[in-house]
């Protein structure tokens, strides 16, 4: 369920992206934060408790929004515009699907960093 409604601006042109493999559509102009509220409950789960989270300080300073794009990258959805095409995560991609990183699979059990 989603946590924001639109109630103006509804005019602006659509922008699709995908929030966890779903099709989405946001309007140009929002902020990835908005662009995920209006689909869902949060944008990310904490990594220190699972607790939903859905930001903080709005405006970029608590580091509580990060959300991260299917290619593993992050963007802070506060401060990020939504762009077409634009694939986001709620849930954080396990470490072998993350570009460039080691799962921890890989590593013989004696000798895990």
């Amino acid at each position: 369920m989603a946590i924001l409604k639109r109630l103006a601006e509804t005019a602006r042109p659509p922008v699709p992206f995908t929030l966890d493999g779903q099709a989405c559509t946001a309007l140009a102009g929002d902020t990835v934060l908005t662009a995920v509220l209006t689909q869902a409950d949060r944008v990310r789960h904490s990594e220190f408790g699972g607790a939903p989270r859905a930001g903080f300080c709005m405006m970029g300073a608590c580091q509580d929004c990060w959300m991260q794009l299917e290619d593993g990258s992050r963007v802070r959805a506060c401060s990020t515009l939504i762009e077409p095409g634009m694939r986001l995560q709620t849930t954080p991609l396990a470490p072998a699907a993350a570009p460039g990183t080691l799962a921890a699979a890989a590593w013989p059990e004696d000798d895990a960093p």
